[in-house]
């Protein structure tokens, strides 16, 4: 069996050092807050090359915080791709204001310049690039977009962890940007877990009284705020993986190469490699109109899948009321028909990806 994700060979080796933490933790008696969270914002800000981070508890809080934190409520417009995890959508909903979807480009299936343009109107606050499978989206483009117009780059970096857009950093280019550390990302929280990036000293501090129930000072409210923060003991077992992040997002990248070579006169559409944007290869996402039959191939061939998503979001049940129409952006509904995401982690080894090849292959007789 080939799993999909395979977490406890990512935790092995750290094991040991997780129960020292958690050793330590419980020995302290600081569990919420304090010097494990700030040493694990210090070296993340450094990551992310930006001079705010702030750790929070997962990654749907940190773009809802995100929002609040620019003043983002009811009334107000947030244009988002159709192409996304929901929390993206659920996010504007949750502070009161409206997504707008917009359809995605075909190449990077990440969101397009040239329908955001279309979509902004008097009542657009923000826009909110999702950086897909690690793919970055065209963020010269869309910052451009947004001075132009007046509006906020709040950069959803849930899967791009160590992606880099030319010469900046995933996170690090719009006016914030959010991450998750849910389990199965390139770093990930034993549980959950979010981060939010940004170089504005207003912002960050407004984001940091937010997320502590609107209180910079014991019992003093000052703000509406929300218990979203992160827990010292997940900030701890994430600052010891952060050592790990370049090693591991370059295991992937040499993964994803030789997926590439192996799988690259196949009728399937493969990861895009675009000039000056370098992917952490979160996932290995391929496309194919046979999805459905490929998918039970592999899985008779002991090889786990995912689908990265078998929805966009204007067919979603929940987001009906939005008044889309089904089909309504082709690119989007014709990616959650095809989208296909074979085994990666750093893990994985040649001989993995030489038999998932293999068996991918053999489907199409090849």
């Amino acid at each position: 069996m080939i799993p999909f994700v395979d977490l406890p060979a990512r935790h092995r080796p750290l094991a040991r050092t997780y129960a020292q933490l958690f050793l330590q933790t419980v020995s302290a008696g600081s569990f919420i807050l304090g010097k494990r969270v700030s040493d694990f914002e210090t070296a993340f800000a450094r990551t992310i090359k930006t001079r705010f981070a702030i750790g929070v508890s997962n990654g749907t809080d940190a773009l809802t915080v995100s929002l609040r934190a620019l003043s983002i409520g009811p009334g107000d417009e947030v244009i988002i791709p159709d192409f996304t995890f929901i929390s993206t959508a659920f996010a504007v909903l949750l502070v009161g204001a409206t997504p707008v979807l917009t359809d995605i480009d075909p190449h990077t299936l990440t969101m397009d310049p040239r329908n955001v343009k279309r979509a902004i109107t008097r009542r657009t606050k923000a826009i909110i690039p999702v950086h897909l499978y690690g793919v970055p989206a065209d963020m010269d483009s869309l910052c451009a977009i947004a001075f132009r117009h007046h509006i906020a780059v709040i950069e959803d970096a849930a899967q791009a962890l160590g992606s880099t857009y030319k010469t900046k950093t995933a996170g690090s280019i719009g006016d914030i940007g959010c991450f998750s550390f849910y389990p199965s990302k390139n770093i990930g929280a034993l549980g959950d877990a979010g981060a939010i990036t940004t170089n504005n000293p207003a912002i960050a501090r407004r984001i940091r009284t937010m997320i502590n129930i609107g209180s910079d000072k014991k019992y003093l409210h000052t703000m509406l705020g929300g218990n979203n923060r992160l827990d010292a003991l997940q900030a701890s077992f994430l600052l010891a993986q952060l050592p790990r992040l370049r090693a591991w997002n370059a295991a992937r990248r040499a993964h994803a190469a030789l997926y590439t070579s192996l799988l690259r006169d196949l009728p399937i559409t493969l990861p895009p490699s675009i000039s000056g944007y370098i992917s952490n290869m979160h996932l290995f996402v391929i496309r194919t109109n046979k999805r459905t039959p490929l998918k039970k191939h592999l899985a008779k061939h002991g090889i786990e899948t995912g689908i990265h998503y078998p929805y966009a979001l204007h067919d979603q049940p929940s987001l009906a009321g939005l008044g889309y129409a089904p089909g309504q952006f082709p690119v989007s509904h014709q990616a959650a028909r095809e989208v296909l995401s074979l085994p990666m982690y750093p893990e994985l080894t040649k001989l993995q990806i030489h038999t998932v090849a293999r068996a991918v292959r053999s489907y199409f007789h090849l």
